[in-house]
């Protein structure tokens, strides 16, 4: 189940060291049960990220790592917590993650984008995990894809670097590549 371990520094690791770690942990296969449908967990997950339990926020980081193991989306866009013996609704206001920290090697259309989010989960963008980018009130909110329809919203100072290293590239229209695809960092319309 979880990893009980240090958080990952992808500051510190290769795109090679973090490709390993993407492939080593190892999830609960949640797409693969069905139980049934038991109500509602009480948790909602905020904008922000943080995890809240009838209405108080989940303050043990390993909790939350756990419940984030169990998360899926459903197939009306829905999000439920589920084991192989219950399931049941959380709300979730954006996206369940935030995307906190990026590593990027290479240049251009070389490039890979390392994002761990504020689970620890680690993903390179790319086509199976591509970059987003929706207009808002606030400005343009950046989402990564992590894994069977779960996104992470890309922090705001995230998403700076991500803008400067794209003005530095340099390319028409203004965008970035990661893992051989590449992502314009223009609002979906």
């Amino acid at each position: 189940m979880a990893n009980n371990t240090a958080p990952i520094d992808i500051a510190t690791m290769s795109l090679a060291q973090i490709a390993q770690a993407v492939a080593d942990k190892r999830l609960p296969p949640v797409d693969q049960w069905n139980p049934p449908h038991c109500g509602h967990s009480t948790m909602q997950i905020k904008p922000d990220g943080t995890w809240f339990h009838e209405g108080t926020p989940i303050g043990r980081a390993a909790m939350v790592k756990l419940f984030s193991t169990i998360l899926r989306r459903e197939p009306d866009g829905g999000y439920v917590l589920v084991t192989p013996v219950e399931k049941l609704d959380i709300d979730v206001d954006d996206v369940p993650f935030i995307a906190v920290e990026v590593n990027s090697e290479g240049e251009g259309a070389k490039r890979r984008l390392a994002f761990r989010t504020n689970v620890d989960d680690v993903v390179i963008a790319g086509p199976n995990n591509p970059l987003r980018f929706v207009e808002a009130e606030d400005g343009p909110r950046p989402y990564v894809m992590v894994r069977n329809g779960l996104e992470a919203r890309i922090a705001r100072p995230v998403y700076y670097e991500l803008a400067q290293m794209a003005i530095d590239d340099g390319h028409d229209p203004i965008g970035l590549w990661s893992d051989g695809a590449f992502f314009p960092l223009e609002p979906d319309a």
